[in-house]
Order: structure tokens, then sequence, then C-alpha cells
């Protein structure tokens, strides 16, 4: 339970159908300078959990994970970015603080399944696999982030809001009378208290990682200065601050060389990359080439890909053009509305 109405309405429909029910949040690392806390477990947030879960009549415990959540989440968060590449630490959030810490924390108080507030849904295929679906509300699906689960985490997984659009669960919160049936949800990351990832890195990026270096067009010839890797991001367009006959983007961060390659919208594309530590739902990878629609960030527009799998990662071939193919964001691989795995671009 988070103390929004996702999760808010999922432990209401569950113990409405007849389930034991217990709510469960978890206290995530908060930045602690200036009064800074974390948007997903303020104490206004705890109070409207611990509120919903009195009015439900379930129990309700507040578990402090701050210290996993700092070095599972926060470290690799800025480790990413100091190293050029562009992190969805959402992704890791989900494997092993919601599906790891939490489920192990549920099954050790006699629990069978983890409830969450994901708009997404588990289906047992007639052979017994766990598949991951989509959730049916294109505006709020959220498979893209739980596609680093398998097969142990999905059989303990219950989504009650996977069959439903956002505005049906306002709805329905409004008919049981939550008090969070209106409640607003954040869009940003939980531990940038302000939103702004560049202000939180300035903070705490290891020191020497933000310095400055050279903007180079794809020839080498250098345009400008740089103010610190972590503070571009491939596809930008805005805040590079040259001047050129041409709008120019970010193409590729070198960190070797702490450069920034920019060039013109043409330059930009690319038909092909390669993803690392692909994981798949099913729990085998393929044996062979094979057909797929693919996101390359959580709100990216799906493309039809085919893949070349290779030890642990794949090669991936788009049929059309990708403007923003990212390192470090996470490659989703679908077959309609089930998902096939996943990977972290390079």
């Amino acid at each position: 339970m988070s103390g929004g109405v996702d999760s808010s309405v999922a432990a209401a429909l569950l113990k409405e159908q007849g389930y034991e029910v217990v709510g469960i949040m978890l206290k995530l690392w908060s930045d602690g300078e200036s009064g800074r806390v974390n948007r997903c477990c303020t104490p206004a947030d705890v109070d409207a959990a611990r509120t919903v879960a009195n009015q439900l009549g379930i129990p309700f415990y507040l578990i402090n994970i701050a210290d996993s959540f700092k070095s599972i989440v926060v470290d690799y968060f800025v480790s990413e970015y100091t190293a050029g590449r562009t992190p969805n630490p959402c992704l890791l959030c989900n494997r092993y603080v919601r599906f790891d810490l939490l489920l192990n924390k549920a099954l050790s108080l006699g629990a069978q399944y983890l409830a969450t507030g994901h708009y997404a849904r588990v289906r047992q295929a007639a052979g017994g696999q766990y598949q991951l679906l989509r959730g049916v509300d294109p505006q709020k699906d959220q498979s893209y982030v739980l596609s680093v689960l398998g097969q142990r985490e999905l059989s303990h997984a219950l989504w009650p809001l996977g069959e439903l659009t956002k505005p049906q669960v306002r709805e329905i919160a409004a008919k049981m009378k939550l008090p969070v049936a209106e409640k607003a949800e954040s869009q940003d990351l939980c531990f940038l208290a302000n939103g702004d990832y560049r202000d939180f890195l300035t903070r705490h990026a290891p020191a020497g990682s933000l310095r400055p270096g050279e903007i180079r067009d794809t020839t080498g010839k250098v345009l400008g200065q740089h103010q610190g890797l972590p503070f571009y991001t491939i596809g930008q367009r805005k805040g590079i601050g040259l001047a050129a006959r041409e709008p120019l983007y970010v193409i590729a961060l070198e960190a070797n060389e702490n450069a920034v390659i920019v060039g013109t919208k043409h330059e930009l594309g690319r038909r092909e990359c390669t993803a690392q530590n692909m994981h798949y739902v099913s729990g085998a990878a393929p044996i062979g080439p094979f057909r797929a629609s693919a996101k390359i960030r959580y709100k990216a527009r799906e493309a039809l890909v085919t893949v070349y799998p290779h030890g642990s990662g794949a090669r991936v071939e788009f049929d059309e053009p990708q403007r923003d193919i990212t390192p470090g964001q996470g490659l989703v691989l679908f077959d309609g509305e089930i998902v096939i795995g996943q990977g972290f671009l390079q």
C-alpha cells in the first residue's frame, strides 16, 4: 500500500473477493536534505494508507527498508548516470525491492500472494507456465516496468487493477467512499523530491564525476563545452547551448572521453542496437531469431523488431529507424499482449 488510489482500490477489491488481506507499506530512503522526503512514503501517505486499512478492517504494517532501497535503487541511478547511461530505476525497484524484499516479507507472514496496484495481468497458460500480460488500459499499462519478473514472482503476483481503466478505479474508490478517491498521482521518480534529477546528481554523484568536457560533432570537431555527462541524454535538443544552422541533438555520450556527441536530426536515428542481461519471462531464452514488438523506454511508441539472441544478450534490428535508443534504458519485448522479456540497451 502506498496511500494512493490504486493500491487502496486493489486492497479493497481483494477484501471484497474474500481474500485475507494484510496491508504493507515500505518506508523508503529519503534525500534528507532541506526536509526532502520520498514521495512514495510521506507522512501524509502513511496516514492515508493506514486510514484506508482501518476502513477496510485489515492489518497495516510500515516496514523500513531505507538502506536496502538506497543501495539497490538510488546508488544504481547515480552510478548509471555518471557512467554516461540513462537508467530507469523502476525496473530494479520492481525486481529487487517489491518482488524480492517485499515478496519475501509477505511469504514470511504466511501470505500466498503479493498484490499491488499495478495495471498489468498475470495468466497461467495450459502448460502451467505463467505469462505477464499488458493491462487493458493502454494509458496506464505498467507491464513495461514489470518485465523484469520471472516465473517465481508471477506465481505469487496479484494485480486486481489489470482488467480496469483508471477512471473505473477512481469510480470504485468513490463508491467505496475511500478517502483517496481523488488523490493525484506522482509522475516523477519517488526519491527526487523536487523532480529535478540534475539537482539530485549534483548533490549525490561522486566527486569529479560531473566534470566539464568537450561537445563534438560526429566528425570529431569540437563545438563547445558541456557541464557534465549526466546532464545530457540521447535525443536531447534543448539545453545543449550551441548555436547552429540546423537544430542539434545529442547523438551519443562518450564516457571514456567525457565527450557529448551532437548531430543533426537525420544523424540521430538507428536501426540496430544491442541489449545485455536479457531476461525472458518464461525462464527460457529463444534458441534462434524471432519477431516481436519492442519499447525502448516506458513511454516510447512500439516498434517491430527482429531479435537475434546471443549469450546473455541480443542484437535487435528495427524495421524502422529509432531516434532515441538510449544506453541504460530497458528494451522490453512483446508478442501481442504477452511480455516476452527485457534487457538493458547498450
